[in-house]
């Protein structure tokens, strides 16, 4: 097979999706001196970022020349683009993902590369925009942000680190602030608070029929809080049902708080009112202080 006996070129990336972070990737790392290949569903799309950005099309024969593989597409569109070519990576080369969940891509993909000498770790940018597609990448979209990196757990310590080394030096063009490394478990229950539920609250909260009047009586608040609310609604379908556990519990948690505000006003109970922003108040200063 060619993943057998193919040797890949030190420092070439293959990345797999050119939308906002694929995109975004092809660019930080082509302006930081890496050839970068690229694959795209749609072939217009590759034929433009081919203009200024990336270097060549990354065809099946092409995949053995790249020392990293970047999955930047849907989770089941990097799973079903890895297991169809899963022979084809060389030895030694590093595969990594950029999906907002990790559960689902992991443990579909950490049993595809323990049957090849290659290796994968799952992988999460802290960054992005409410806006999708190529034409809104761009190569600062990383950077100061942090990744987080799940690496597999049966590998040893000496090849868990050599692995994550190389992956932030093949990296270092994009600017990362910060690697954290933790697990799949982990990663999942965590990001649903600090992104998917802001995503659904965001979503929500323009549905009130006020939000149709609101041109002249709105400032930053109303700006920060809907700013998610424009999202890619396909994408995100399928990152919250593939998270659904964690975040159907932070929508409880977030409606029993809720309660608690409607209940007092209900109530007309100013006392309690002011106790449960003044919680809410002490509570942030606190995260902030970490």
């Amino acid at each position: 097979m060619a993943g057998e006996t193919a040797t890949f070129v030190p420092g070439r990336v293959g990345i797999v999706g050119l939308g906002l972070m694929g995109g975004s990737f092809a660019r930080a790392l082509h302006q930081g001196g890496h050839e970068v290949l690229a694959w795209n569903r749609t072939r217009s799309i590759l034929e433009l970022a081919m203009v200024d950005t990336v270097d060549a099309e990354l065809t099946d024969e092409a995949i053995g020349s790249c020392e990293l593989c970047i999955l930047a597409g849907y989770p089941q569109m990097s799973i079903d683009w890895l297991s169809e070519r899963e022979e084809l990576i060389s030895p030694g080369a590093i595969v990594i993902d950029v999906a907002g969940v990790k559960r689902r891509v992991c443990e579909a993909c950490f049993p595809i590369a323990r049957r090849h000498e290659w290796h994968f770790v799952g992988c999460h940018p802290m960054a992005g925009t409410q806006y999708a597609g190529y034409a809104h990448s761009r190569a600062t979209m990383f950077k100061g942000a942090p990744m987080v990196m799940v690496a597999p757990d049966d590998m040893d310590d000496i090849g868990r680190l050599d692995v994550l080394d190389r992956i932030e030096r093949l990296l270092e063009p994009c600017g990362f602030g910060q690697f954290t490394v933790t697990t799949a478990e982990r990663h999942d229950e965590v990001i649903a608070f600090t992104s998917q539920l802001a995503h659904v609250v965001s979503n929500a909260y323009v549905k009130s029929p006020v939000a149709m009047t609101h041109q002249g009586f709105s400032a930053g608040s109303y700006r920060d809080l809907t700013r998610v609310a424009r999202l890619n609604a396909p994408m995100w379908r399928e990152l919250m049902l593939d998270d659904a556990d964690n975040l159907s519990r932070e929508i409880g948690t977030l409606i029993k708080n809720l309660q608690q505000y409607r209940d007092a006003l209900d109530a007309l109970d100013g006392e309690r009112l002011e106790a449960l922003l003044a919680e809410g108040d002490r509570r942030k200063r606190e995260v902030e202080r970490r």
